[in-house]
């Protein structure tokens, strides 16, 4: 099946989604980064990608119903003293719509831009279709001018179609400009342009081709070292020191062979979110590389809003995943034993 409209409609709304986020993290305060009820960073960034793209793609593929699933809700809109704030937001969405000239004389109140934010309540699932929304990715690099990502896909019974992948500031390797925008469709590749939509077509992306996993690059999330991270680099006798960046541009950089292994072990507990994976996923495997958990199985996004997956998300190429995954087991094995014998002590 062919998803040219939803690609065209996915690529414009991310597209413009970046180009807002970009104008905010250029003059973003520590006084503008608030805490959701969770204790995790939010910015207006956050909830303006996510009303740009929900508006453009209701827009775009009318009369198709929208179903979002995405991170942000406008719950903390609506308590008192945040009028000013979305009074904010919502002049960040009219300036990045009127950038786009089919757009050019749309503009939305703050109730249209609440609204567009809450479009993302869905709760994915098996059927029908679900586009799934990380509107910044990596919301803590993003507030330190770092990396982030504006990550979109689309679900369909199920199965992850077609990503959409904004990567702001990851240097572009066709031009001097950094901004890279990512997508592939299931079974047609991955591709790679440029942000600024310059004279260079697409550029398909390939993953490394890289067989010997000491002389592989491996990223991890900038946050903290892990150190199963560590045990797994050793047992395959990577040299180089870990690649620590922000969000799903980790997926971009094995997409495009800047690198070779994506590790995420992550605290007991903790559930995976699918819109810090979906479009990373399919634009990884389409770029012929491998995303799996910790026991080799394919990361399944039918099951609502979280990954339901044994611990750890593993990517790689297709050449290097044996090695991987041998490396991950008999690590794993040494911190249970480890933790059996502390627990005795």
């Amino acid at each position: 099946m062919s998803y040219e409209k939803e690609l065209a409609a996915a690529k414009k709304a991310v597209s413009l989604a970046a180009r807002l986020s970009q104008e905010v993290q250029k003059s973003l305060l520590q006084s503008d980064v608030r805490s959701k009820s969770d204790k995790s960073p939010v910015t207006a960034a956050d909830y303006g990608s996510q009303a740009v793209i929900s508006h453009v793609l209701e827009k775009e593929l009318h009369p198709e119903p929208l179903y979002l699933v995405a991170e942000e809700n406008a719950e903390d809109l609506q308590k008192n003293g945040a009028e000013e704030f979305l009074e904010s937001i919502t002049k960040l969405v009219n300036n990045a719509l009127a950038s786009d000239d089919s757009y050019a004389n749309s503009s939305l109140s703050m109730e249209d831009v609440r609204k567009a934010i809450d479009h993302g309540r869905s709760q994915g699932g098996s059927n029908g279709r679900h586009w799934i929304l990380d509107p910044v990715d990596g919301t803590r690099g993003f507030v330190k001018g770092e990396d982030y990502a504006v990550a979109l896909a689309l679900l369909v019974e199920g199965k992850v179609v077609l990503g959409v992948m904004a990567c702001p500031k990851l240097e572009n390797h066709k031009s001097s400009s950094s901004g890279c925008l990512f997508f592939a469709t299931v079974g047609e590749g991955a591709y790679v342009q440029s942000l600024e939509g310059d004279s260079h077509p697409p550029q398909k992306v390939q993953v490394s081709n890289i067989e010997n996993p000491e002389e592989a690059t491996f990223v991890e999330s900038s946050h903290k070292p892990i150190p199963i991270h560590s045990s797994i680099a050793n047992k395959l006798g990577i040299k180089a020191p870990p690649l620590r960046i922000h969000s799903q541009v980790k997926y971009a950089a094995l997409a495009r062979g800047d690198a070779e292994i994506y590790l995420r072990f992550t605290l007991k507990g903790y559930r995976e979110s699918i819109w810090n994976h979906a479009a990373g996923a399919i634009i990884t495997t389409e770029a012929g590389g491998v995303v799996c958990d910790a026991d080799g199985n394919p990361l399944d996004f039918s099951r609502g809003n979280h990954l339901e997956h044994k611990t750890g998300i593993v990517v790689s190429t297709q050449k290097l995943m044996p090695w991987i995954l041998k490396a991950v087991r008999e690590s794993m094995e040494e911190e249970m034993l480890l933790s059996e014998t502390q627990l005795k002590l």
